[in-house]
Formats: C-alpha cells, structure tokens, sequence
C-alpha cells in the first residue's frame, strides 16, 4: 500500500474515522474509553483522535459516556466515549413454507427482540409478505423500535436468488418464482434490504453464532425433502455465478433416481415435500421400531449422503454443519461421518446445527450487519 502523505486530506480523516469508531465499537460490548485509551488503540496522534471524537460525536454514533462507578481519583475525571449501539437497528427475516422469523437487533449485532408467526404453505406471495409485515411490526412493537431506526434489513428465502434481490426459482412457496422480493419490501422500510437464499443465511448465521464459528471452509446442508447448502469458502459465502450453488436438491435428476419424499414413504405414496410433520412421523416410527420406517429412514439416509459427498468431494470443507429439520432428529451423524470418510479423500467434522431454526434469521441479521459496517468503516473518498 502506498503512503498517504500528501494524499486526499478527506480520504485521510475518513480513515482516521474508521480507525477511531472501530476501538469504540469493540467487539459484542463496545467499551468506554478515554482519549488516552484511543490514543494507545489507534496510534494516532491526541489531536487527531480529539478532531475525529468531535466529529463522531456530531454524528450521533458515539456519546461521552458517564464517570465510570467506584472511579475515587481526585481531580477532574478523564472525558469516556462509547459507541452508541442504540443509535440504529437491525433486522433478519426468515421467510419460510409454514412460518416468518424475525430477530432484532442493536449496531452491534445484540439481539433485542424476537417474533416468529405460522404462515400456511398455500398462502400467495402477497398474503406471505403481508405475514412479514405484521411479524416485523411486532417485533419492532415489543422491542420499543421505531421503524425509522431501522439501518438495514436481511432477508433469507428458499430458491434462487439474484443480486438484486429477485427470486430467480422457488418450487418451495406459491408466486414466489420471478418474485423481485427486495424491491416489494423496500416499499416497507426506509432502509436497504437485502436478499438471500435460505440456506446461504444460514450458514451465515453458524458460522457467527453457531457450530461454524472459527471454521473458514464450511457446508450447511438445509435438510429436507428437497435439500439445499449454503458454503463457506475461505470465510466468505460462496453463491455461485447464478446464485444457484448448493440446490442439492436437484441431483436427483442427473441419475433419474427416486425423488427424496418418495424414499421416505412408507405406503408407496409420495410424501408432500413441504410437510415435515409426515417425515418427523416416519423418523419416530423408525426410532420406536417399525421396519418399514426403519427401510425408509435407510433410503434417505443414504440419499442425504450422496447430496452432502458431493458437495463434500467438490469444496473440500473442513466442517459440514447438518440443520433443518434433521437437526432435531438422532442417528443422523454417525452414519454420515461414517460414510464420507469412505468416499471422501479427506473427510470433514460433520455436527448438528447449534442455531436449530433460528439459524436463518440469525444469518439474515449478519447479511444486516455486514452491509452496515461497511458504511461503517468506509474509507473511500467521499469525491
């Protein structure tokens, strides 16, 4: 990187900015600190860190923080700063086939409320959306937010979603196909919303909160009767050039195999690949003994483990992370770990969800934030 001696004078305050708000900001508790402390965490010069505090403070995103309790140091106490969390909020949104998950939170990703509502699998796009907003505005309610506090709202989905926010493909939910989600809830909101597959979020949200913290390269198989994966390569999401990468829920289709809900079926008859009450039936008819369920659950296990190889034999992940409903079911790792360590050529960890259902929503709260703290801490020339 070259020097900025002699540089934009604006590019140099904005980096100074970044630099200061970053040691306010902290990490999950944004601390009080000093001016000597910011001086010692940044490395600037008192005058500047004095000028950008000033400049902060005008901005409304950091406030003089009161005297510190027990402080019995005689003379006048040194001025504290704090990053003001609440100065904004964020918002993630799972919208699903039978519910809409909110969570809310503050500047640093700190959840404030949270409010989930059942939504039918019949419902069209207009009375799903009409679902969101009323799960948002009772959450926003109970939380005691206003909705013009609201920086940034993420969005999780099932099917393929495009950059702008446009569902490409959803065999998961009526009308949904074509649908250009984000500009319809951009109508409901004064902030940017962003759009994302559902199982992309998340793996967004293990890998901040769940069973994928500290890994990089990671695979979160979404379950189901039509399964997807979201993937991590080298800590970043991988979409693919379509935004199609990880609907493994089609690999069926290049052997011409049997489809999953009929590997499931114990009577012949396909199961809905939406009722997931059916397939918790079969999975607990199998642990109390029946055979048939027994042979149907060894049916799907095995296709769950093509569908994760393949994936697994592609990305070489160091972790694959099992969720949706198969998550809350026992007997799923054991033979997956089994199985991919004799095909895989470097066999992965494979664990369970630990966010269980709120792994989208907490994904699409991280698709929030991460949007929010690149304006954050943007040091490109306002010119």
């Amino acid at each position: 990187m070259g020097r900025l001696t002699g540089g934009d004078p604006s590019l140099l305050r904005r980096i100074n900015s970044a630099v200061v708000l970053r040691a306010l900001r902290g990490t999950d508790r944004p601390p009080t600190l000093t001016f000597t402390d910011l001086v010692a965490a940044t490395g600037l010069s008192r005058p500047t860190v004095e000028g950008v505090v000033d400049g902060l403070l005008e901005t409304g995103l950091v406030t003089e923080a009161a005297d510190e309790p027990g402080d019995t140091r005689r003379g006048r106490p040194a001025r504290r700063f704090r990053f003001r969390a609440e100065a904004g909020h964020l918002l993630g949104v799972e919208i699903g086939a039978h519910r809409i998950a909110t969570v809310l939170s503050d500047l640093t990703g700190h959840f404030v409320g949270t409010a989930t509502r059942t939504v039918e699998e019949t419902a069209s796009a207009d009375e799903r959306l009409e679902q969101v907003r009323g799960t948002v505005s009772d959450v926003l309610r109970h939380g005691e937010v206003t909705r013009a506090s609201l920086r940034a709202v993420g969005v999780g989905s099932p099917g393929t979603v495009q950059a702008d926010g446009v569902v490409r493909l959803s065999t998961a939910l009526p009308g949904w196909t074509g649908l250009p989600l984000a500009d319809r809830l951009r109508r409901s909101f004064r902030c940017p919303v962003l759009v994302e597959n559902d199982a992309n979020a998340a793996v967004l949200g293990e890998h901040w909160k769940g069973a994928a913290v500290g890994s990089g390269d990671v695979v979160f198989v979404l379950a189901g009767l039509s399964p997807g994966a979201g993937s991590l390569i080298g800590g970043r999401l991988h979409r693919g050039f379509g935004g199609a990468a990880g609907e493994i829920g089609a690999l069926h289709l290049l052997g011409r195999e049997a489809r999953p809900e009929h590997l499931l079926s114990t009577t012949g008859e396909p199961l809905h690949p939406l009722d997931e009450a059916a397939v918790a039936r079969v999975f607990a008819l199998a642990s109390g003994g029946d055979e048939q369920a027994a042979e149907a659950v060894r049916r799907f296990g095995g296709r769950l483990l093509h569908d994760v190889a393949a994936l697994v034999l592609a990305l070489d992940p160091e972790l694959v992370v099992i969720g949706g409903w198969a998550a809350g079911l026992d007997g799923v790792l054991e033979p997956l770990r089994t199985e991919l360590a004799r095909y895989c050529l470097h066999p992965p960890r494979v664990a369970l969800s630990v966010l269980g259902d709120a792994a989208i929503p907490t994904g699409a709260l991280r698709l929030a934030l991460d949007h929010v703290e690149e304006q954050l801490f943007a040091v490109e020339s306002a010119g």
